[in-house]
C-alpha cells in the first residue's frame, strides 16, 4: 500500500463501506427493532446508494470536492439522525483535507479529526451513550494513536476497524441516552447500537478497501 493515498483511494475506501453496509443492513434493522423504529438498515441503504451515485456522478476533481459533495448528499436522507451526523462527518472530512491531492497517515489521521469534530457540533453524545460515538471516537483514536506509534496507512486503519467492532459491540451493556432508545430505560440494554454497528461497517469496508 502506498503511503499516500487521494481521491481515487477515499473513492475506493467509501466503495468498500458501502458493502459492507449493504451486506449488514438486515442486521442493522433487527438491532433497530429492538431499541428504535427497525429502519435503520434500510436509511443506512439509502445514505449508501446516495454516496455511490454522487460519487459516480461527481465532477470534483479533488479530494475535498468529492467528500463534501458527498456529505452534503448524504445530509439529506430521510430516517432520523444517521444522514445528517453521517453527512456532517463527510463534510468535516473534506474541510480538514483541504486542498492536498495526497494524504500522507498523519493527513489521513486529521481527516477523520476534522470529521469527528464537525459531527461534535450536530451531537452533544459521549461515548457512553449508546450511539455512532460509541465505535467512531475509538476508532479514530486509535487511528491517530497507531499513526503516532509509526503505522501506515492500510494498517492503521485495520486498527482502527477493529476498535470501531470493539466499542459496537460494548453498546450492548450500555443504557441509551440519545434517540428513541432513551425512552426505554433500563430495556435499552441488551442490545448493540445500530448506529455504532453501522460505524464499525463502515470502517470495516475502509479497512478492507486499503488491505
Amino acid at each position: 500500500m502506498a503511503e499516500t493515498i487521494g481521491r481515487e483511494d477515499v473513492v475506493r475506501m467509501l466503495r468498500g463501506a458501502i458493502e459492507k453496509v449493504r451486506a449488514g443492513h438486515e442486521t442493522l434493522s433487527k438491532l433497530d427493532s429492538v431499541i428504535g423504529d427497525g429502519d435503520h438498515g434500510t436509511t443506512m441503504v439509502r445514505a449508501m446508494g446516495l454516496i455511490e451515485k454522487t460519487m459516480t456522478e461527481c465532477a470534483a476533481p479533488d479530494l475535498k470536492g468529492m467528500l463534501n459533495d458527498v456529505g452534503w448528499a448524504v445530509m439529506g436522507v430521510d430516517g432520523g439522525a444517521a444522514g445528517p451526523l453521517l453527512g456532517s462527518l463527510l463534510m468535516g472530512m473534506a474541510e480538514a483535507a483541504g486542498d492536498k491531492e495526497q494524504l500522507d497517515a498523519a493527513g489521513v489521521a486529521a481527516m477523520f479529526e476534522g470529521g469527528l469534530a464537525q459531527l461534535h457540533t450536530y451531537s452533544q453524545a459521549k461515548v457512553g451513550d449508546k450511539t455512532m460515538l460509541d465505535a467512531l471516537v475509538p476508532a479514530i483514536e486509535t487511528l491517530r494513536a497507531a499513526v503516532a506509534a509509526g503505522d501506515g496507512i492500510a494498517a492503521a486503519t485495520g486498527k482502527a476497524a477493529g476498535a470501531a467492532e470493539k466499542g459496537a459491540a460494548a453498546t450492548k451493556d450500555m443504557l441509551a441516552r440519545f434517540g428513541r432508545a432513551r425512552n426505554l430505560g433500563e430495556r435499552s440494554r441488551g442490545v448493540a447500537d445500530p448506529g455504532a454497528t453501522s460505524v464499525s461497517f463502515i470502517f470495516r469496508g475502509f479497512a478492507d478497501a486499503l488491505a
